[in-house]
């Protein structure tokens, strides 16, 4: 008896193929613009509208409940010669310079501890090292500033033994600045060394004990390999810690309590955002709010074209 072996038919020509492009139903079309629609629904109520109306109150003299008066660039010719706008200017890139600096510089460091292998309950410390970034904004203020107090304060104890006066540290300007400064670095150093740490974790552990092997010490392990490793992430950091350097609220409004907006009897500490804040909803000069927010998205533009050309560079090296 012989067995038949089946016989492969050749493809048919005519099977259906499945549909593309426009000859899609129509359902399947507008499947995938619905899934990403909220996202660009909410993007567009709660940010682009109101990003480009603010462009549009900074040519008026705005009162909500009154009569708008178109008034052009007299919004910004007025800023521009105002001096408690330059001087909330000084005092956002001076605490965006205390704070933003060793923040990066400890977060870096502390990553490279964090990765080495002989580094005994690892786990522990870089699960604890979050904690000062889901710690609330307004428990961190409260103690940061008993420790800064002029009277009863822990720092001022310290440098009464080392034989130093009182400092009122919320009443001067360097001093006001360093406290607020302390208070944003204590609080992101923590986030962003888990950034590093994440980017480090790629690294191939097999890069440091060839270094080892060949003699490098851990300086040169760190300069050498940690620092090129991160250089994508580093940039990226640096961007988003001077964006959110810029937007400073909370902390120094919180620090001085008893002033306020104004941060203070002579401003020491009024940042762009609590001057902005002030004018607009304090003092009710929408248009001249506006204005400020202008020049504060014009200030976080800069930094992005910085970004770029240092991204660039980096990339081209």
């Amino acid at each position: 008896m012989t067995a038949t072996l089946p016989v492969q038919q050749a493809p048919s020509h005519g099977a259906p193929r499945r549909a593309v492009g426009w000859a899609l139903p129509l359902r399947e079309r507008i499947a995938p613009y619905a899934y990403i629609a909220p996202f660009f629904v909410l993007f567009g109520v709660f940010g682009l509208i109101p990003f480009l109306f603010t462009f549009y109150i900074a040519l008026f003299d705005w009162n909500p409940i009154g009569d708008q008066t178109f008034i052009g660039i007299n919004n910004f010719t007025r800023m521009i010669a105002d001096p408690r706008f330059w001087n909330a200017t000084g005092n956002t890139i001076s605490i965006w310079l205390l704070s933003t600096i060793p923040q990066l510089l400890v977060a870096l460091v502390l990553a490279h501890v964090l990765n080495s292998a002989r580094l005994r309950l690892a786990m522990f410390f870089r699960m604890s090292i979050l904690v000062p970034y889901i710690t609330s904004v307004a428990a961190t203020a409260i103690v940061f500033a008993q420790m800064f107090d002029r009277d009863y304060g822990l720092l001022n104890w310290l440098l009464g033994l080392l034989g130093i006066g009182p400092i009122d540290f919320v009443q001067s300007v360097w001093g006001s600045h360093l406290m607020i400064a302390v208070m944003v670095a204590w609080r992101w150093f923590g986030y962003t060394a888990l950034l590093y740490l994440a980017s480090l974790q790629a690294v191939p552990r097999d890069i440091y004990e060839a270094a080892s092997i060949d003699g490098a010490g851990g300086w040169q392990q760190f300069r050498y390999i940690t620092v090129p490793s991160l250089r994508p992430v580093i940039i990226f950091t640096v961007v988003t810690s001077t964006i959110g350097g810029l937007q400073i609220f909370t902390e120094p409004l919180l620090v001085a309590r008893t002033t306020n907006l104004t941060c203070g009897a002579v401003r020491q500490c009024q940042t762009l955002t609590l001057f902005l804040y002030e004018q607009g909803f304090g003092q009710y000069q929408f248009g001249y709010g506006a204005a400020i927010g202008v020049a504060l998205f014009v200030m976080i533009i800069l930094v992005a074209a910085v970004n770029y050309l240092l991204s660039s560079r980096i990339r081209g090296a």
